[in-house]
């Protein structure tokens, strides 16, 4: 039996800055939306997906579930383990890394969500659900490479999975619903086809990687690569200080996270915005209000601040904004500084008039 050769480390990876700032902030809060990486072959998409499920802390399961319900809330069991917690108080736990499942591109739409167990049907006469891979990576993170020549149809029912956090399967007469709470992250290479607008909306955020463009950053990247090929087990270990210091701050993240505010001046703010760059719908709103809360709690802090607004907007504007055909999904970064910068100045203005009437009120 081979044994696997360590991932590469989070930690280890040069510039990406972007990327990196993505995947984290969904790692910290899954509520986001996920995560889509566009970008030209060679660039670390797949490697820093792959290694940010090592950063992730491990959970606790029900331990004979086929979908991991997370014993600490029964309001979210499925239904075997529901009718089990009503007869019993107590149910078996285990505790396992955060898994990673990868889709793969000729992926029928029952290995995902889920089928009639015909073998058993008829063998034993009775209809059993066989549970597909939305079950498997419950509480886990889906890494979907290639998503854009996945078909439109499996897209939609991730997207739609990842949102309602719940995969309901219609077959045969036999309804089963279950848990699907993930973290969906995405990789396409543009150069060999496109995602339709509808569904680029539906990724909470969308990243676009390119190759490092400085000497020093490629060099450092062939380096560390090199060292990684020579000794992966070595290489791992002189990053794993590092690792365990980002895998801490990203659960310290996590559990200051419900304790920020998003505030009635931040909500205004991100309107303002998106009306003056002219984002249609209402998605981009809320995702930027919910990225800027995380990184927020990235940062160790309670409240929001215009940067975090500004970086939440870098992230969750670029596959939103009107654009022409076949032309690149990219926003401009100044002008979402300048467009802050304005109204920011504006609703400070407003807040100081609204003070002044209320003194004179007063006295």
């Amino acid at each position: 039996m081979s044994i696997p050769r360590p991932v590469y480390p989070f930690s280890a990876l040069v510039g990406q800055e972007h990327l990196k700032r993505a995947l984290i902030l969904n790692a910290i809060n899954p509520r986001i939306g996920g995560v889509l990486i566009r970008g030209e072959k060679g660039t670390a998409k797949s490697t820093a997906v792959r290694a940010l499920t090592r950063l992730l802390p491990a959970i606790t399961v029900v331990a004979d579930c086929p979908y991991s319900c997370d014993p600490a809330t029964p309001g979210s069991f499925c239904e075997t383990c529901t009718t089990r917690h009503a007869a019993t108080a107590a149910l078996p736990t285990t505790t396992r890394p955060t898994r990673l499942v990868e889709l793969p591109v000729s992926a029928s739409e029952d290995r995902v969500v889920g089928a009639l167990d015909l073998e058993h049907a008829i063998t034993e006469g009775q209809r059993r659900f066989e549970p597909g891979l939305l079950a498997q990576v419950n509480r886990g993170v889906l890494y979907v490479d290639e998503v854009n020549l996945l078909d439109d149809h499996l897209v939609d029912l991730l997207l739609d999975a990842a949102a309602m956090g719940i995969n309901t399967v219609e077959r045969e007469g036999m309804s089963v619903s279950h848990p699907a709470r993930f973290i969906l992250v995405g990789t396409m290479n543009p150069e060999e086809g496109e995602l339709r607008p509808q569904l680029l909306d539906r990724f909470g955020l969308a990243v676009e990687v390119g190759g490092l463009t400085d000497v020093a950053g490629r060099v450092a990247v062939i380096e560390r690569r090199m060292a990684y090929e020579a000794d992966a087990t070595s290489f791992v270990d002189q990053w794993q200080p590092a690792e365990e210091a980002l895998a801490s701050r990203i659960i310290a993240a996590y559990e200051l996270l419900p304790q920020v505010r998003i505030a009635a001046t931040d909500m205004h703010l991100v309107a303002a915005l998106a009306l003056e760059l002219g984002v249609d719908g209402h998605r981009a709103d809320l995702t930027i209000l919910e990225t800027a809360r995380t990184h927020a709690a990235w940062a160790n802090r309670t409240t929001i601040t215009t940067e975090d607004i500004r970086l939440a907007a870098e992230l969750a504007l670029p596959h939103r904004m009107r654009r022409q055909p076949f032309a690149d999904i990219q926003v401009d970064d100044a002008r979402i500084t300048t467009a802050l910068e304005q109204h920011s100045r504006a609703a400070s203005e407003a807040a100081a008039a609204q003070g002044e009437s209320e003194k004179k009120k007063i006295t």
